[in-house]
């Protein structure tokens, strides 16, 4: 598949990239060898290949909820920067 400067030029003003017009010539070998190697790529014979999403097997790494004793108001506090009562005191984030 060919890409010429003009589509690489159409999907940078697209993305709203300005580029300059080295960038444009390089953009436009690279997309080029991308699009080659895809290419190559698809005449590789994959009948009877069963599709995957990872490389290797990946097993789910979660646990089921258990509910567990918490370490308490006073250990969660005591680092804290600051304190109100039983709540963290932060820096306004909205003014």
């Amino acid at each position: 598949m060919k890409i010429t400067r003009d589509q690489v030029a159409q999907v940078a003003r697209l993305a709203r990239l300005e580029l300059a017009g080295e960038e444009l010539e390089r953009l436009t070998v690279d997309m080029e060898a991308i699009l080659s190697y895809v290419d190559k790529l698809n005449e590789l014979d994959t009948d009877g290949i069963e599709p995957t999403s990872h490389a290797v097997p990946v097993d789910n790494a979660f646990r089921p909820d258990e509910v567990r004793p918490s370490i308490g108001l006073d250990k969660a506090l005591a680092n804290a920067p600051q304190r109100e009562e039983d709540c963290f005191v932060v820096p306004r984030v909205i003014e």
